[in-house]
């Protein structure tokens, strides 16, 4: 069945890859109207989470940023399928970064960089820096259960020079081109929701108490990697500016959880600045409030000070 499927998409995909932009921009036009007006994909969802973070805003300011959303929703999901056949050319001209220099210099010193990021403006497109940089690109990420797609997926993120690596296999790939003093720079989305189980740091974010994830923090302080954040703006359609960050120059020394902090901070910045280009169909708050006992008193201390 996953093959079947899989050979049955791959010929649409192919296609609207080859497409010029204004066509794939009609085509995300009408999907946003299927999608949001017909469909009403995830609307629920949505909409909790901005009334949930934006309780000072009116039904009206909420809906607008509502529509806004689903509209970049379609064409970031039209933009990931175009990368398939996009140019070197086309994707450096429509991503661009203010401060290259920063990874750079690091480069320059032989430092080993980690880029933090979340689910916000157009991730996929972050791929295109390593035509900017010497570094190997790795991108850790989670395996989507059709094996042919997920195939697919590691083939075009592939084609600028980036390696995917699953959670599981991150931290013995990332130890061994360490050892092999293999200069690199590693991508990660760090935004999501943790397993309630597996949480280990509660913290707030949006003003909401949530768990949330420390992996790509514990991984740079195993490492001495140093963590960047990448803040991406929508410039117009199509169109990206990325600016880097350093979260942290020492991440050895730094107390737990610090850099873990940095990063949902500048993640608050991002979408207070604009936030129709957040992923609100995540259900990113699910765990709100639900501290366990064995953190409680900690985070609430934490949290006074």
């Amino acid at each position: 069945m996953q093959l079947l499927v899989y050979i049955l998409a791959y010929p649409l995909l192919w296609l609207v890859s080859r497409l010029p932009f204004k066509i794939i921009y009609f085509l995300s036009d009408g999907i946003y109207v299927l999608l949001y007006h017909v469909v009403g994909y995830r609307k629920k969802v949505v909409r909790n989470n901005l009334a949930l973070v934006f309780p000072n805003k009116s039904e009206e300011e909420r809906l607008a940023i509502e529509k806004k959303f689903y509209r970049h929703m379609c064409d970031m999901f039209l933009e990931m399928i175009k990368t398939m056949g996009i140019s070197k050319k086309e994707i450096q001209k429509r991503f661009t970064v203010t401060n290259i220099e920063i990874l750079n210099n690091l480069e320059d010193q032989g430092i080993n960089t980690m880029l933090m990021l979340p689910h916000y403006a157009s991730w996929e497109w972050v791929l295109s820096l390593n035509l900017q940089i010497k570094s190997k690109g790795y991108g850790i990420y989670q395996k989507i259960q059709n094996k042919y797609f997920d195939r697919l997926i590691r083939k075009i993120r592939g084609k600028f020079n980036t390696q995917l690596i699953s959670t599981k296999e991150s931290r013995k790939i990332l130890k061994a081109a360490k050892e092999s003093n293999e200069l690199l720079m590693v991508g990660i989305i760090s935004d999501q929701s943790p397993m309630l189980g597996r949480a280990k740091y509660w913290t707030e974010f949006m003003g909401i108490t949530v768990p949330v994830h420390v992996g790509g923090e514990e991984i740079c302080k195993a490492n001495n990697i140093i963590p960047v954040y990448l803040r991406i703006r929508k410039k117009k359609r199509g169109y990206y500016e990325g600016t880097f960050k350093i979260l942290s120059e020492n991440p050895s020394e730094v107390e737990d959880y610090k850099i873990t902090d940095a990063f949902l901070k500048e993640t608050e910045a991002s979408i207070y600045e604009a936030p129709e280009y957040y992923f609100w169909t995540h259900k990113r708050w699910k765990h709100k409030n639900k501290v366990p006992a064995e953190f409680s008193k900690e985070v609430i201390g934490r949290l006074a000070d």
